[in-house]
């Protein structure tokens, strides 16, 4: 099948060149023409999808070479983008960063040419003038694959500055397709693991993703955009389907939402349902109990860190969760969910469901990993692989219970994580749409647990 999305990767040479402001106002601007767009993040992070959702009105999805394999990439995108009449793919970190000591893997270079898409530049212009133009020829020459079909100038002081910049960009032959001027209005806060998602903040997540479609309608050529977006290489490839079971009986999974736990991929929830799941989203901070005939839990990441008191407060809340873990009910807890399940998170009593105890750190864990099951649990057997990442600013002590859920290999072999009846609790997240048993495993165990 041949997908024809017109399509277009925001790349950037660093992080904090305005990337998000650039991609999420492009997404918001070109939504208020009356536009379907497809809005796709580069890489492992669920906070950025958020804002995309909020500018597009689409479910903002993650194309992660590394978790999902780069075979995955296009299906993935086309899975998403079905029907719209363009995408914006926000890169990650500077255009040829991916996953550490793997070269291109995961990069945005790497994920713009499984795409077939061309590239547009953000580059921060606060500090330079003429210099820009050996910046990004550096960047358009260094891997001819990658083809980069316009800059915008991000951080422009005024309309001299402007002027040399174009004047410099017109020697080297790569079009200035945006101009934007510094705008704080547009700025969003950022904590220890970056942005605060839009869960958190939605009234002024709306007034920031208005201030960026405003400043790209302002200051970028949209049509010139749209036409660089259609001259994408037609993309050969099959849409991803999460794989459907027969099962008539829908059994009840639910999935923990709310403003402390944030983080999660579009595809799981997809995953569950085609498995047999009737997924109900419920809110840790304010229901008290678990969804009528919950018969398994899903608990992903997020910051629970940031509201373990009212967390710890919602007692009837830990008390159903504990007894759900308690008859064997399958429980599937990523990184926060982890955190919920300990005995305690920072001196505050927590659900109590794993011999453990968690508490804030210093220290930030970040990076890819490659994973092994150790044993058989309500996710998967025993020796299956799959790849995963670690984003956290915690510790839990210990690290793994008596039966792990994980054997990492890198940076330094280890276990980590803790299965036990029905929980598989762990600080990696994955993506299930790289190991579909996993969904359809867990709904399985739904059943006859």
């Amino acid at each position: 099948m041949v997908t024809a999305v017109p399509r277009l990767v925001i790349a950037a040479p660093s992080s904090g060149s305005g990337k998000t402001t650039v991609a999420t106002g492009l997404m918001a601007a070109f939504a208020a023409r009356g536009l379907a767009v497809s809005p796709h993040k580069v890489g492992p992070d669920y906070i950025d999808p958020g804002y995309h959702t909020l500018a597009t009105g689409r479910t903002g999805r993650n194309l992660d070479a590394y978790l999902c394999g780069p075979e995955l990439v296009g299906p993935l995108f086309a899975h998403g983008a079905h029907g719209c009449d363009v995408a914006v793919v926000e890169g990650v970190m500077g255009m040829f960063d991916g996953a550490a000591g793997k070269g291109e893997l995961a990069s945005t270079a790497h994920v713009a040419k499984l795409l077939r898409a061309p590239v547009v530049l953000v580059v921060d212009a606060s500090s330079q003038s003429r210099s820009v133009a050996a910046l990004v020829h550096g960047f358009a020459s260094w891997d001819p694959e990658v083809r980069i079909g316009g800059v915008i100038l991000n951080k422009v002081a005024s309309d001299r500055h402007e002027e040399l910049l174009r004047e410099a960009l017109d020697e080297a032959g790569v079009p200035v397709l945006g101009v934007l001027r510094r705008a704080p209005q547009v700025d969003t806060p950022s904590r220890h693991l970056g942005l605060v998602p839009v869960a958190e903040r939605r009234a002024a997540a709306v007034d920031a993703v208005a201030a960026m479609a405003a400043q790209v309608e302002q200051g970028c050529d949209l049509e010139a955009l749209m036409g660089l977006a259609r001259s994408a290489g037609a993309l050969s490839c099959t849409p991803w389907e999460p794989p459907r079971t027969g099962a008539r009986q829908r059994e009840v999974v639910a999935v923990a939402g709310g403003s402390a736990f944030t983080f999660s991929y579009a595809e799981h929830a997809e995953l569950l349902a085609a498995a047999g799941a009737e997924v109900v989203v419920f809110d840790p901070l304010r229901d008290e109990q678990l969804p009528d005939g919950t018969r398994g839990l899903v608990i992903g990441g997020g910051f629970p860190e940031v509201y373990a008191a009212e967390l710890s407060a919602n007692e009837k809340l830990r008390e159903s969760v504990a007894a759900l873990a308690g008859s064997g009910a399958p429980v599937a807890a990523e990184c926060a969910g982890l955190l919920y399940l300990c005995r305690e998170l920072d001196g505050l009593p927590m659900c109590g469901v794993i011999d453990a105890t968690a508490r804030m750190s210093q220290r930030l864990t970040l990076g890819y990993r490659d994973a092994v099951a150790v044993g058989d649990s309500a996710l998967a057997p025993a020796g299956t692989r799959m790849r995963a990442h670690e984003f956290h600013r915690t510790v839990v002590e210990p690290g793994a219970g008596a039966a792990p859920a994980w054997g990492v290999r890198a940076p330094e072999r280890r276990v980590e994580g803790f299965v036990q009846q029905g929980v598989h609790a762990s600080y990696l997240h994955t993506h299930w749409a790289s190991e579909p048993g996993v969904a359809r495993r867990f709904v399985e165990r739904c059943r006859t647990s």
